[in-house]
């Protein structure tokens, strides 16, 4: 099976703060791979990391075999990499058919209706709610907006930033539905970075556990969950 994304002893740094440490994991192809950690762990900089900013000052970011490294954001996200981002970041003040218009830049205009009928299916309150300002949704309304918006650029790897981060457990139990069919269904490969790690866990076939901007563990996301010093970090009344 081959990598869409592999990570080779990646550092990056904020200023003069190291916030990753020579972090090495791998994408396997039609695979959930997460990333679960506490909070300022360093997982929302490795996603940003993999884009450029902050931009890796040493080791590789490998996309299908390609040293990605050093491209401009604009690029990476032509060659097919979307991502979702922590705290949702969809435009107010412009409707849903906006957003997901601005999702959908890269790429060929004549998929645009095929695309979005592949979102209603997926999430068929976006239909519902098409004309309306994305900044009057419900939290997991902009969620599945902040999806759907980096689903419209026909991605090959799909990075999902915290999509559970402030939601209610109904809504995360519909936006965790909603990976796992993309994944089934098309064969989405999918990076996810999560603090709900039993949800992640059981979603993805690899995981990686990130502690202070280095690993400290990987295996398949049953075997991680089968670990009691797992538990008892991030799913026994912590996360």
């Amino acid at each position: 099976m081959s990598n869409v994304l592999e990570l080779d002893r990646v550092s990056s740094f904020y200023g003069p703060i190291q916030a990753l440490r020579e972090v090495s994991i791998e994408v396997p192809e039609n695979q959930i791979v997460t990333l679960i950690g506490a909070n300022g762990a360093g997982k929302s900089t490795l996603m940003m990391t993999i884009f450029g900013d902050p931009r890796a000052r040493s080791g590789r970011v490998m996309y299908y075999g390609e040293d990605i490294t050093g491209l401009p954001a604009y690029q990476i996200a032509r060659k097919g990499i979307a991502q979702s981002p922590e705290g949702r970041r969809v435009f107010p003040r412009m409707s849903v058919e906006e957003n997901l218009l601005m999702g959908a830049q890269v790429v060929d205009y004549r998929d645009y209706a095929a695309n979005l009928r592949k979102i209603f299916t997926l999430f068929p309150r976006l239909e519902e709610r098409f004309g309306q300002r994305a900044g009057t949704l419900s939290g997991g309304e902009q969620q599945m907006l902040a999806i759907a918006r980096a689903l419209m650029s026909m991605p090959k790897l799909l990075l999902l930033d915290e999509p559970s981060l402030g939601l209610a457990p109904l809504v995360i139990k519909q936006i965790f539905g909603a990976i796992r069919e993309l994944n089934r269904e098309t064969g989405l490969t999918v990076l996810l970075v999560e603090q709900n790690a039993n949800q992640a866990l059981r979603l993805a076939q690899r995981a990686y556990v990130l502690v202070n901007g280095q690993l400290t563990m990987q295996g398949t996301g049953a075997e991680l969950l089968a670990k009691p010093e797992i538990r008892a970090a991030y799913l026994e009344g912590a996360h």
